[in-house]
């Protein structure tokens, strides 16, 4: 039998040639992956979560919040848009520049789609926890579920679900002290 033909895997140049066109464009693994223009539910999630985050950020400057679009660089052949990430005072000099990210960030959260969904749990999740992000969350607007993953000793704990429904808070200790009800995360 003959084998099949290679697999071209893309690089952080070809990334750079992708077209602005609206869309969201990753790397993993050299493979790419495109994702429509998130919705409007998508994107007010994603403004309260920043809105929460950065104004406890400024009586407390621990770090700093990044909405997407924002490259993060983990390396030539991985390269993501998450819709959020959080780099702490201490990691900033390290890994952030002007242009990009260039590894990983102390947290990191994506609010999932139908079309994202099943790439946020498997292969997002494996790509964050090897190139050790310390702190995965998983927004999801339909079900109003936050699944946060955490880095233990390499590798990402199982997920502690967070739910709108119980009255759940989510907390960081990357934010020690911040808390943020989830009725207010998914308020539209």
């Amino acid at each position: 039998m003959k084998p099949g033909p290679a697999r071209v895997r893309l690089t952080y140049d070809d990334f750079l040639l992708f077209p602005d066109d609206g869309k969201r464009h990753e790397l993993i693994d050299g493979e790419h992956y495109v994702t429509p223009a998130p919705n409007a539910r998508h994107q007010l999630i994603l403004g309260n979560l920043h809105f929460l985050i950065r104004g406890w950020l400024e009586d407390h400057p621990v770090g700093q919040v990044f909405l997407s679009p924002f490259d993060v660089v983990f390396t030539t052949f991985d390269v993501v848009e998450p819709d959020l990430l959080f780099i702490s005072r201490g990691r900033a000099a390290e890994i952030l520049g002007i242009k990009n990210v260039t590894g990983a960030p102390d947290i990191v959260v994506e609010i999932g789609s139908s079309s994202t969904r099943k790439r946020d749990a498997t292969i997002k999740r494996r790509l964050y926890e090897r190139a050790g992000v310390a702190e995965y969350w998983i927004v999801d607007p339909d079900l109003e579920v936050v699944r946060v993953f955490r880095n233990r000793d390499g590798r990402l704990d199982r997920p502690v679900e967070l739910r709108t429904d119980a009255g759940d808070l989510l907390t960081s200790p990357h934010l020690d002290g911040l808390e943020m009800p989830l009725r207010r995360i998914f308020a539209t």
